[in-house]
């Protein structure tokens, strides 16, 4: 960063101030992550510089010989990461790759069913007010108000109802595994396409800690953050069949050139994933996951189908007395971040809603483990119980941080 500082020490002083932010707090919203020292440098690397609209050995420019290799490169780890018949890795990130999908193999006003948002869905799902929901007729079904779990069979009753001519299955804040052979079975009644979002859990499921949706579904998407720990961006895995009209959506339907410093990211990423390590890192963010999940529940927390097989929990706030808006705010005050959240059937606005969502991903790649968990729901406990004790708060807020520089952050010199 010495370049920054000499030429804009404006931006400079807010990099740092972000470092020790990261460094000195615990990071529980289970869709960030950090990435490796390797995947910050590629993703800085020279190829921003590089135009090359296109795909590898079709390119618009020239000069791209390097390109085609980190891309080719990119998707080669990405077919053996995922077992997937083929992979465009040029999507910006999860939004636009959605997008990308239904532009590829919808036309506007098809039905398509997904998940409400408020029962754990993404707002790519069918949010009305979103360009999914606007451009399609978008049937969403819910989770089982008492288990908090999908129910298969009132998902089979709503697609013969509908006869939706695609099904979207993977979600934002589901705390549970998905059976996609059964989603493949409803949407094989009804003659519908299968399209899976696997960006929550996509590093858990490449190295076999969660089942995989590629075998079964015609197309997948997953961000390459999160349990991916790779850069700010996503990638499209279809059945070869697909494989036109997907990189024709993506370029050029919906995208002019690929980031190809981010796609040196993703690949970088992918190599990671690729190793014994990552292995277990997954069954270690899921082992704390469980724990911390145990623990909370001892504190009185009610938990969204009580509990988690993933890296991700959903807690309902309204036993407590405190919601999700509030929490958040003075959780931030101690250093610890996680994010308010709807709960399934949630009465209050989603901007102030009755839960929190929290993960493990980041906390793992720390190196925190069981015992740490168990020390972040005592803390949570204290925070929300005592939601106004100002000077307790400010005794956790030390802790937190003596806790934290016990585990340092990979890709951050201290």
């Amino acid at each position: 960063m010495n370049k920054v500082l000499s030429e804009d020490p404006e931006v400079y002083g807010i990099v740092e101030a972000e470092k020790k932010r990261q460094t000195e707090g615990i990071e529980l919203i289970p869709s960030e992550n950090y990435v490796s020292g390797g995947v910050l440098q590629a993703m800085g690397s020279i190829l921003t510089n590089k135009y090359s609209e296109g795909y590898p050995g079709k390119r618009y420019y020239g000069g791209q010989e390097n390109t085609d290799k980190v891309e080719n490169l990119a998707i080669e780890r990405a077919k053996k990461l995922f077992g997937a018949e083929h992979v465009n890795v040029q999507p910006y990130s999860g939004s636009p790759a959605n997008s990308e999908i239904y532009f590829a193999l919808l036309n506007f006003g098809d039905t398509v069913m997904g998940l409400k948002l408020d029962h754990g869905g993404h707002i790519t799902h069918g949010l009305p007010i979103s360009f999914s929901g606007k451009a399609y007729n978008f049937v969403q079904y819910e989770v089982n108000k008492e288990t908090g779990r999908l129910d298969m069979e009132e998902i089979r009753k709503l697609a013969q109802e509908h006869k939706p001519k695609m099904i979207v299955a993977g979600y934002t804040a589901y705390p549970r595994d998905i059976d996609w052979e059964a989603f493949k079975s409803i949407a094989d009644e009804v003659g519908a396409l299968t399209m899976a979002d696997i960006s929550h859990t996509a590093g858990l499921v490449c190295a076999g800690e969660l089942k995989s949706p590629v075998p079964f579904f015609d197309v997948v998407m997953t961000t390459t953050h999160k349990t991916l720990r790779g850069p700010r961006g996503a990638i499209i895995m279809c059945k070869e069949k697909y494989a036109k009209d997907i990189d024709r959506a993506v370029f050029p339907g919906m995208q002019g050139g690929p980031h190809e410093h981010i796609i040196a990211g993703k690949a970088v990423a992918f190599g990671e994933a690729l190793q014994p390590a990552s292995k277990e890192y997954a069954k270690q963010v899921r082992k704390n996951a469980s724990h911390l999940a145990e623990e909370l529940k001892k504190h009185g927390f009610k938990l969204i189908s009580d509990g988690t097989d993933t890296h991700l929990i959903l807690a309902d706030l309204t036993n407590k007395g405190v919601p999700g808006k509030q929490a958040q705010q003075v959780l931030d005050t101690v250093g610890i971040t996680l994010n308010k959240n709807t709960v399934p059937g949630d009465p209050r606005s989603p901007m102030d809603p009755s839960g929190i969502r929290l993960g493990t991903p980041a906390v793992t790649t720390r190196g925190m483990k069981e015992s740490e968990m168990e020390q972040l729901a005592n803390w949570l406990d204290q925070v929300i119980s005592n939601i106004n004790n100002t000077d307790l708060h400010s005794k956790i807020k030390e802790e937190v941080k003596e806790m934290c520089l016990k585990f340092p952050v990979p890709g951050i010199n201290i």
